[in-house]
């Protein structure tokens, strides 16, 4: 791709001049936005042990809060930008190379995902330092294509650069409040611990990785065991959570994490169903 460089040297300039500022992240898409199409963008920020900061959402208003309200309730645990984040994933990624396979048939793809509008998305993962992180997904929704070779070489070439300027803009953000370190602790232990009251720990492993996205294929390859044994466990774990359909598994998932006020450790089924009856 052609780039005007006077043109790029005023925006890049903008950028820098905003560091510290509320303004930044708004000039920050706006410099993306100029470089290639964009049509939408969000930026999370997962500050020490807090549920994730959108610190910049242009997703349509129609969507917007329904998709925030599930994200932020729990969801984003099952993120595939998260996941890797935490496994200490730095630099440019492509959604589709970054999830794992059977990720668009993932409950949380389709109900947490589509309802984006996005048909494909790519963006940047910076670690901050500290257990901190930064998420900028920018992506494409129906009324475009995907993002081409060139639009994914000029993005990811710019990394150093972009890099740099999240480093310099938000590792000086404030700290997050005792309360906020304690939710998002709750809710790790609360997924490690989902269902395992009353599952076997294989059992247990073949959920998270549905859970995550995974198909029966690469859970069977991930856990060196069959794919006939993959679908025993998930049928076992199915008949002992008393749900029929991975849609069901999920929504028991997100209804388990509602009751977190009432959660210290442990299984979150246990508070849950004893919340509920």
């Amino acid at each position: 791709m052609a780039i005007n460089i006077a043109d790029f040297s005023k925006r890049l300039a903008a950028v820098i001049a905003s560091i510290g500022q509320d303004s930044h992240p708004g000039q920050l898409m706006a410099f993306f936005k100029k470089q290639i199409k964009i049509d939408n963008a969000v930026i999370f920020l997962y500050h020490g042990k807090q549920p994730p900061r959108i610190t910049y959402n242009d997703l349509p208003p129609e969507n917007r809060p329904t998709n925030v309200e599930l994200f932020l309730k729990g969801a984003y645990l099952l993120d595939p930008c998260y996941k890797s984040a935490t496994e200490g994933f730095n630099g440019y990624y492509q959604l589709d190379k970054l999830a794992p396979a059977g990720f668009k048939r993932s409950e949380y793809y389709k109900n947490y995902f589509r309802y984006t509008g996005l048909i494909d998305e790519c963006g940047y993962i910076f670690q901050l330092g500290s257990n901190n992180f930064l998420n900028i997904s920018l992506g494409r929704d129906t009324a475009s294509a995907c993002f081409n070779r060139s639009e994914q070489q000029l993005l990811n070439e710019i990394t150093p650069l972009i890099r740099e300027i999240c480093l310099a803009h938000w590792c000086a953000q404030e700290h997050p409040s005792p309360n906020e370190d304690n939710l998002h602790s709750q809710l790790l232990s609360a997924l490690e611990y989902f269902g395992t009251s009353v599952l076997t720990d294989r059992e247990s492993q073949v959920i998270q990785l549905f859970l995550h996205g995974h198909s029966t294929k690469s859970i069977a390859e991930k856990l060196g065991i069959s794919p006939e044994t993959v679908k025993l466990h998930r049928k076992n774990s199915y008949a002992k959570l008393d749900v029929s359909s991975q849609a069901e598994l999920f929504f028991l998932f997100i209804d388990a994490l509602s009751s977190i006020d009432h959660y210290t450790d442990g299984d979150p089924l246990v508070g849950y169903l004893s919340h509920i009856r």
